[in-house]
């Protein structure tokens, strides 16, 4: 158990009462717990994996205003969403970034009756958007965005402009569009920072990853995974985020049994090594229909690329991974927008698949579910706040919604606004990333590579790592062609709510998801974690174990493509 853990629990066993539970440590969760103890409240947050392991950790990684869901009639949504996204770029701005986004169109008037059919009721799919429906939902876009506009207006492009600018693009399009949205570099990294920023300034604010909460009928019992231990803690007021899992976990805190509040969708992406591919994109994302009318996307992503997704129903929530029908979905997909590049399975170096935590609908065509969100009222002793819906652009203003409730319930006042706060490594953010780097470089005499990578991964934080690795007089990399370093890794360890290996590999660092993570990696992580927790060899031979399976079975990176990375990385550097 970390000090900062240790510290927590022991805060947790001098004062037990709480005002707020909050119940689910993703971005939702999160958003609402930063909220609420910024506004004086006493909040407890239980998360029983990893913070932000969950659909949180699954997502698209765009930030967006949800162009497509102005076909549904959703104009409120995709205002929020607009505004939301814009406050995104201002308060995240090392981890959300700008991203222009191409249309290839086939058609002029094809699609126009979609709104409509929507208005009607019907759920089956949409006809194929022309040119025309394009063009107003992207004027709508602009028009919302007018009066704090902080990117460009779209713009069309001929069939000639088109295949001038992407010349590996379907021949199909006869025009194409580019309109502006975002991107989110480490999802997963942005929920730690947050919960960072409260434990700074928030100290009655207690926030626990592998952690349970069971009602006792008076009460409520807090249950640490890592070591057993058992502790009864009391809150006025409860708040359920627990996305997918929102109804059972309603019912075991103490909800009446009634109808489900949430019916999820399962969504895959493939992480792809293709260097032409990632060529042909030209800094752009491309957004596209597939052959059965659902959305796909395909963007560059951290020096790979980035395809999906999927949009399944779900009868059962639990743990999922993309299936080989999903990745055949997906490559099948990108061959239809870029038809002569090849794409095969194998260069797939990583996989992931999440459950939206989408409102309870009947329609037959996942596609027009909405994306929505809003509060659900349990009664009872200690009142449940729960939040049925969302989307990762969205948190900030769901949990604003969230919190709104539970002050009202609680008859406190809102202290003050989320909308202006900077996140983490936002703090102070210059222009752009590269002024950090040259900060970086300046101040502390590394490399380029070294400070790139830094200031991608922490922001105007990137000097606090690189203070502590240069005091520790080794800031040796990982491997030869790393730019990750083993002090950085202890960095992690000291500051980041790291219980387990996985915790480092999957959320902590892009090591992962970028198809850098390989046998000596892991085992070089490994002996730091086991170093600075003092556990036996037993012990970090267990949590070896469990993060090599779960890559193998959930993210398609098997104990033979570990070994065969290990000679692939040993080669280069020879």
């Amino acid at each position: 158990m970390s000090a900062r853990r240790s510290e927590q629990w022991s805060g947790v066993e001098s004062d037990s009462a709480f005002d707020v539970l909050v119940v689910g440590g993703g971005v939702n969760g999160i958003g609402v717990y930063r909220d609420l103890a910024m506004q004086g409240l006493r909040v407890l947050l239980v998360e029983r994996e990893d913070f932000a392991s969950g659909c949180s950790a699954a997502p698209s990684r765009m930030i967006h205003g949800g162009l497509r869901y102005l076909e549904n009639g959703e104009f409120d949504l995709v205002r929020e969403s607009l505004r939301e996204r814009d406050l995104l770029l201002a308060n995240a701005p090392h981890m959300v970034r700008p991203l222009p986004t191409l249309i290839p169109i086939s058609s002029v008037f094809s699609g126009l009756l979609n709104g409509a059919a929507s208005f009607l009721g019907r759920s089956g799919k949409p006809a194929n958007r022309g040119a025309l429906p394009i063009k107003l939902g992207l004027s709508l876009y602009d028009w919302v965005t007018r009066k704090r506009r902080i990117m460009p207006r779209h713009r069309f492009n001929s069939g000639r402009g088109t295949r001038q600018r992407w010349p590996d693009l379907t021949p199909e399009a006869r025009f194409s569009a580019v309109y502006y949205d975002a991107w989110i570099s480490h999802p997963e990294r942005l929920c730690v920072e947050m919960l960072r920023d409260v434990a700074r300034d928030h100290s009655q604010a207690v926030a626990l990853n592998y952690a349970e909460i069971a009602s006792t009928g008076s009460g409520f019992e807090l249950r640490c995974t890592r070591t057993g231990a058992r502790r009864p803690v009391q809150a006025r007021a409860i708040v359920n985020a627990t996305g997918a899992w929102l109804d059972a976990t309603a019912e075991s805190l103490g909800k009446p049994a009634g109808e489900r509040m949430v019916s999820g969708t399962k969504g895959s992406h493939l992480i792809l090594d293709n260097a032409a591919l990632h060529a042909a994109l030209d800094g752009h994302l491309v957004y596209f229909e597939n052959a059965d009318g659902r959305i796909c996307i395909v963007f560059p992503y951290l020096g790979q690329v980035l395809a999906g997704s999927t949009d399944i129903r779900v009868a059962e929530t639990t743990k999922v991974r993309c299936e080989d029908a999903e990745r055949d979905y997906i490559l099948a997909s990108l061959r239809l927008v870029f038809p002569e590049i090849a794409v095969t399975a194998e260069e797939v170096v990583f996989s992931y698949s999440g459950i939206r935590p989408l409102p309870k609908s009947d329609h037959d065509f996942t596609g027009r579910i909405s994306r929505g969100h809003f509060v659900r009222r349990l009664p009872g002793t200690s009142p449940q706040f729960c939040m049925v819906g969302g989307k990762w652009t969205t948190f900030r203003a769901f949990a604003e919604q969230t919190a709104d409730a539970v002050l009202a319930e609680l008859g406190r006042p809102r202290l003050c606004d989320t909308a202006g706060c900077k996140i983490g490594g936002g703090v102070e953010f210059p222009a752009t990333a590269v002024d950090v780097a040259n900060q970086l470089t300046k101040r502390f005499a590394i490399d380029a590579p070294r400070a790139a990578h830094l200031a991608d991964h922490y922001g105007c934080q990137a000097f606090d790592v690189m203070a502590f690795c240069a005091a520790q007089g080794d800031d040796a990399p990982l491997a030869r062609d790393l730019p990750h370093s083993t002090a950085e890794v202890d960095w992690l360890i000291a500051n980041e709510f790291v219980e387990t290996l996985s915790d480092i590999v999957l959320r902590r660092t892009s090591l992962a998801i970028t198809g850098r993570i390989s046998a000596d990696i892991i085992a070089h992580i490994a002996e730091r974690l086991a170093k600075a927790r003092g556990l036996t060899a037993e012990q970090i031979a267990r949590q070896t174990a469990a993060l090599i399976e779960t890559l193998s079975d959930y993210h398609g990176v098997t104990p033979e493509v570990l070994k065969h990375r290990n000679h692939e990385r040993r080669d280069k550097c020879a």
